[in-house]
């Protein structure tokens, strides 16, 4: 592809974002009405809103105001972390398939390590983890605990209140504070390293804000929701056909695909006829592994092809 078809498809992708990010935001908007609305007494949107702004039975206030919403912004803010989170992390390194693990994956094989060492790596991590959790069950002399590290395990925002929105929410904001504020680095370190520092980043502190940002974040996001998987993959390559590939435009949008995926997946759960009920990380992984193989055949085929 030439400079010139590069450009003309980054200032299409540019003039295209402001209508992307507008049809996100009514999408949320929608998603967090209809999350306030399904459940076991169904209310229509307008109800929602009357509900929230003090109309209504005292019924429906407590339903809405008390019950559901807390379970809705914890979808949103969760959400959208974990979409802001991967996009920050795959533009810090320049790989449309990483996550946080990589950052251990390459500390213990190395950066040059090849592919035999990579995949030993990843087994001795995912082991170690396994193992840790089981070790922390096996001691548990509570059988409820036990029980609870399991339902936190498969992910869940059931039964959320407001002091779990206090406990997560600071860390979320902080986080995405932290990782928006990085976003004009991201663009330059697109470049390269090497042009990077040599424009002013410093790769270095970029790294460390980045990881900071995305601990803050996630590790607020998962001490009340447990393990949601492949939001944050999944979210920044929605996305990147429709605004481009600078990661400093991805990041908001990313955000609210995050969100807009993430309440969408909630609302499922609830509406899915099942003789329990469904958790949330539950589905995100069922619909986000066949994703991910189908990321990774793609890639597999673009190598192939620049190969031949």
């Amino acid at each position: 592809m030439s400079i010139q078809n590069v450009m003309a498809t980054a200032d299409i992708a540019a003039r295209r974002r402001p209508g992307v990010l507008a049809g996100l935001v009514v999408l949320v908007v929608l998603l967090t009405l209809v999350s306030l609305g399904i459940g076991p007494v169904r209310l229509s949107p307008v109800s929602v809103i009357d509900a929230l702004f003090g109309g209504g039975s005292d019924v429906q206030q407590v339903i809405v105001r008390e019950i559901r919403l807390p379970r809705t912004i914890l979808g949103f803010a969760i959400g959208a972390i974990l979409g802001l989170s991967g996009a920050a992390l795959q533009g810090l390194l320049r790989n449309p398939l990483a996550f946080a693990s990589v950052f251990v994956l390459l500390t213990i094989a190395g950066r040059n390590a090849g592919l035999l060492i990579l995949i030993l790596a990843g087994l001795a991590i995912s082991s170690l983890a396994g193992a840790a959790t089981a070790l922390v069950m096996n001691l548990s002399s509570n059988p409820f605990a036990v029980l609870e590290i399991a339902f936190w395990l498969l992910g869940s925002l059931e039964d959320r209140s407001f002091r779990h929105v206090m406990l997560a929410l600071p860390f979320i904001v902080a986080g995405a504070v932290i990782l928006l504020s990085q976003r004009n680095a991201f663009r330059v370190l697109s470049l390269g390293e090497e042009t990077a520092q040599s424009l002013g980043v410093d790769v270095g502190r970029l790294r460390l804000l980045v990881i900071t940002g995305v601990a803050l974040g996630v590790g607020g996001a998962v001490a009340v929701s447990g393990t949601i998987g492949f939001i944050g993959l999944v979210a920044p390559h929605l996305m990147r056909p429709l605004i481009g590939h600078d990661p400093t435009r991805l990041l908001v949008p990313s955000a609210f695909t995050g969100a807009a995926l993430l309440l969408a997946a909630d609302i499922a759960v609830r509406i899915i006829p099942s003789t329990s009920d469904i958790k949330v990380g539950v589905l995100t992984s069922i619909i986000g592994v066949p994703f991910f193989l189908y990321l990774i055949m793609r890639e597999r085929r673009a190598l192939g092809g620049g190969v031949a």
